[in-house]
């Protein structure tokens, strides 16, 4: 390969060689205002010029007058890359921003015969039309001997030339008062509306000596209107070009039409070589100014032959470059071949070279490919030994596993008989009139975690029963639809308690009987439609689909349950009907739930798939063969409501009031759980002397963190969502909430996850189960423990404890710092103390509270009383005046404020000191 690329090299450079000589260094673009004989003349020169020098295209674009078409000229040019701009303003406002906006953005600008209304331009090429004006009116003033009356015909009155050939012909005339401009109108360079302007002109003035016209195509159309009416011999006409070629000045002077016409030079060469002295970097003048002179009879056929002669020698000059054009064209074909000759060498050597390389290279890879083939078989012989390895390895583990679960399942045979035996006693006692609210609520939750563990034991035998073989099933005719809509109503309460929008649809008119066993089809249907609740964030949607559909001739049935909130990945779809297998350890149950469904499906000839995504969410979808037999609907008792079998605490019939009213008197309790059980049964413990907020879930226990800021935070840990840990470091990392404590409360009990808990900033550790009388002596102890700072603003200005994390001790620097700052504005509040600080007025009244046992504006009278006595006892003011000092509004309160403080009034003070 490294050949190839040297031989690519090779390649690109003989073609970048010979194509060197057709690339162009500079691009001139050249916009000129007309399109006439003179600048014909013009533009000829400059591509002639042009042919002198190498790698240079100049393209040429005329605006036919038109200043709107100029002006798209320039931006064309401008917008493709040219390297210099040659501009003929048509007028000089409107081109004006054109030229100055190319100019700014770094082109050369060459203004060729008219200039612009600004010195935003690079050089100006051109003859001085001032002169020439004045040169006509002194040539005309000679022929009138100083005597007569003259008009003048104007080209565009807003270009620069005729603007000055007027200036400079008024400045001529003025020296003879006898010479009078009796009228002037503008022939816009061309020689029609001449022609009509000189035909309203003698109309108007019954006696004209002279005709001053601008150029040479107005002064025909002036001499062609005198003529009609009779006229032409009675005065002069004086035209500016000398042009020459048929039609034009030299040869209308030669036809006396014209008596005289002023040589205005095109030069397009100059203004080339101009050009190409500002892109080669070399000097040049910013005005370049061409001389002119008169042309009349006597010296108008001189002037005949010599552009005659020039012209001959400029076709032959054409006709030279075109045969050069030619020879350089062979020579770089010639060229070309050359260098693709050379080039065909370099590759038939390369490629015998790469040949070469390539044979010793297939030696070379022949006995390495020996030596790794012999690796390989060795590495084959080891594989096979490692795989019969596996294979007693896969046996002994089986076996390993059946032996396991045959403990589990004779474990869960021995835990129903004492399940049974605290159930039982806890309905009778359920029964008893005589408890209290607190003693029926705790009765309440025993009774429904008896029914879980029940219920999670029974899953267990049931599932083993299947794999055994041993599952019963109990056929019966049912109608699917009316038992959907009733299992449904269990799941209404969960709706509305998560604000969950619930949805059962079906196909109207359809037929949904079939045989199947009603207790397995029921929990197949709650423990999909409780997972969906489960997982369903507030304000989601629960949707379920029944629809009969026909299959390889055989009528089925199928319904969906969908939810939206949810992503399961790919890898996890894969895996998610396994026995014990969990998504991730955020998620509570037994991982045995879902196995147990696609058994009970399984066991009725159906299948069940899943599918996931960010926008629909997830998706359960059961098929059904729709069995035949009798198919009369069963009875309310064959469909009855629902018994303990509730797989979800979603289901609870009772909405429980998520937040207690909140009592600012007693100290605040932060719980943060997604089991209501256990948040229920935290709060009944605290309730009595804290104020009790409760979350179910780490988002929610953030905010009412924030809203709240409570004196301590008790904390799950494993979480949906946001856990503990993580719910911990973020309340840690915030100002408003990172001075509480936080204590948390799991039933993770090994070491590396309590070591991960305190490094989230947990304060304290409780595993589950707990005891009651343990978690409040903890409540207690954090809460005694963690009301520092009393001794801020005393007479140390030291923290109350040491261990105040690094926020807080920048807030209270900060508050500190503010309350000195603002001590005697007497119109400080709470709110301007709370804006500063970046805090709301109930957010910085809790967190100064909590850190310093006093509200913010108890602080900050206690600052301004400090600082009152320190003023008493080291200044001459009186007592008013250090109370204004200090910011009370009047003497008398402060006076007040002090004696309360300090036991004494400021007068008793400065006695006591005097």
């Amino acid at each position: 390969m490294r050949y190839f690329h040297w031989i690519g090299f090779l390649y690109c450079f003989v073609m970048t060689v010979s194509c060197t000589q057709d690339a162009s260094r500079f691009r001139i673009g050249v916009a000129q205002c007309s399109d006439d004989s003179w600048r014909h003349k013009m533009n000829d020169e400059i591509l002639r010029e042009a042919m002198f020098y190498d790698g240079v295209s100049v393209e040429i674009r005329s605006a036919n007058d038109d200043n709107h078409k100029q002006a798209e000229d320039i931006s064309y040019f401008v917008n493709n890359g040219v390297d210099l701009l040659i501009v003929s303003a048509n007028e000089a406002a409107p081109m004006t921003p054109v030229v100055e906006e190319a100019y700014e953005k770094g082109i050369p600008v060459i203004m060729v015969d008219r200039k612009i209304l600004s010195d935003k331009y690079t050089a100006y090429i051109g003859a001085d039309n001032y002169e020439i004006g004045r040169a006509v009116g002194n040539y005309i003033a000679s022929r009138l001997k100083g005597k007569g009356k003259v008009v003048e015909l104007t080209g565009l009155r807003g270009s620069t030339p005729a603007m000055e050939r007027h200036e400079g012909f008024i400045t001529a005339i003025s020296h003879y008062p006898d010479i009078k401009l009796i009228d002037e109108a503008d022939a816009a360079w061309e020689r029609g509306p001449a022609e009509i302007e000189m035909d309203s002109m003698l109309l108007r003035h019954p006696k004209i000596d002279a005709v001053f016209a601008h150029n040479d195509r107005i002064a025909p159309g002036a001499y062609e209107a005198a003529k009609k009416v009779g006229r032409e011999k009675e005065m002069i006409f004086v035209g500016i070009d000398a042009l020459p070629g048929e039609g034009n000045g030299l040869e209308l002077v030669l036809d006396s039409v014209l008596d005289a016409t002023f040589i205005y030079p095109t030069n397009g060469d100059k203004v080339m070589q101009l050009a190409m002295n500002i892109l080669q970097k070399n000097p040049y003048p910013k005005e370049t100014v061409m001389n002119t002179a008169v042309v009349d009879h006597t010296n108008a056929r001189i002037m005949q032959l010599q552009t005659t002669h020039i012209s001959e020698l400029d076709q032959k000059i054409e006709t030279l470059n075109g045969r050069i054009g030619n020879y350089l064209s062979r020579v770089a074909t010639q060229q070309f071949g050359l260098y693709g000759s050379l080039l065909i060498l370099l590759l038939v050597a390369g490629l015998l070279l790469v040949v070469y390389k390539a044979l010793r290279s297939k030696n070379r890879l022949n006995k390495e490919l020996s030596a790794q083939k012999k690796q390989l078989e060795e590495q084959r012989d080891k594989l096979e030994e490692q795989r019969d390895q596996l294979i007693q390895l896969s046996h002994q583990l089986e076996e390993a596993t059946h032996a396991k679960l045959v403990f589990f399942t004779n474990i869960s045979h021995d835990f129903r008989t004492p399940l049974t035996l605290v159930a039982d006693p806890v309905e009778q006692l359920l029964a008893d009139k005589s408890l209290n609210s607190d003693q029926h609520r705790m009765l309440m939750l025993v009774q429904r975690n008896v029914s879980i563990l029940l219920r999670l034991v029974n899953q267990i035998l049931d599932f083993r029963k299947y794999e055994n073989g041993k599952m019963e099933y109990t056929s019966l005719p049912l109608d699917l639809l009316s038992c959907f809509e009733s299992w449904n109503e269990s799941f209404q309460a969960a709706a509305r308690k998560k604000h969950i929008h619930f949805s059962f649809d079906n196909m109207p008119d359809t037929d949904y009987h079939t045989l199947g066993d009603v207790e397995k089809l029921e929990r197949i249907y709650f423990n999909l439609l409780s997972n969906a609740f489960k997982f369903t964030p507030e304000n989601g949607r629960v949707t379920v689909r029944l629809l009969a559909f026909t299959k390889e001739g055989q009528r089925w049935l199928r319904f969906t349950v969908a939810n939206t909130g949810s992503l399961i990945s790919a890898e996890h779809i894969r895996n998610i009907f396994d026995r014990f297998y969990k998504i991730d350890m955020h998620h509570a149950g037994s991982g045995i739930g879902l196995a147990l469904v696609k058994a009970f499906v399984e066991l009725h000839g159906g299948a069940i798939t899943v599918e996931s995504d960010e926008k629909q969410g997830t998706v359960f979808t059961v098929e059904l063969p729709a069995q035949t037999g009798h198919l009369n609907s069963l009875n309310e008792e064959t469909v009855a409501s629902i018994t303990d079998y509730q797989v979800d605490d979603l289901l609870s019939a009772e909405d429980k009031e998520l937040e207690k009213g909140y009592d600012s008197s007693k100290p605040s309790i932060l719980i943060i759980d997604d089991n209501e059980d256990i948040r229920s049964y935290v709060h009944g413990l605290l309730h009595s002397e804290y104020t009790v907020v409760e979350a179910a879930n780490g988002s929610e226990g953030i905010r009412k963190a924030m809203k709240y800021v409570p004196d301590l935070i008790i904390s799950d840990v494993m979480m949906p969502g946001i856990d503990g840990v993580e719910c911990c470091r973020r309340l840690k990392s915030e100002l408003q909430t990172c001075h509480i404590p936080i204590m948390l409360l799991t039933a993770c009990s090994l070491d590396e996850q309590r070591i991960q808990g305190y490094d989230g900033g947990a304060d304290s550790y409780i595993s589950k189960p707990f005891s009651s009388q343990l978690l409040l002596s903890r409540v207690r102890n954090l809460i005694d423990s963690h009301r520092r700072l009393k001794q801020f603003f005393g007479d140390g200005q030291t923290l109350a404890k040491e261990d105040v994390c690094d926020i807080d001790k920048d807030f209270v620097e900060r508050f500190k710092a503010l309350i000195e700052e603002k001590l005697g504005d007497s119109n400080l509040n709470v709110e301007d103390l709370g804006k500063n600080m970046g805090l709301s007025r109930v957010q910085l009244y809790r967190k100064i509270k909590s850190l310093t046992n006093y509200s913010p504006n108890e602080l900050l009278r206690i600052a301004r009383l400090k600082k009152a006595a320190s003023l008493l006892a080291s200044s001459d003011m009186n007592v008013a005046e250090i109370g204004y000092e200090v910011g009370f509004s009047s003497p008398s309160y402060f006076t007040k404020c002090y004696k309360e403080q300090f036991g004494e009034s400021p007068t008793d003070f400065l006695k006591r000191k005097g």
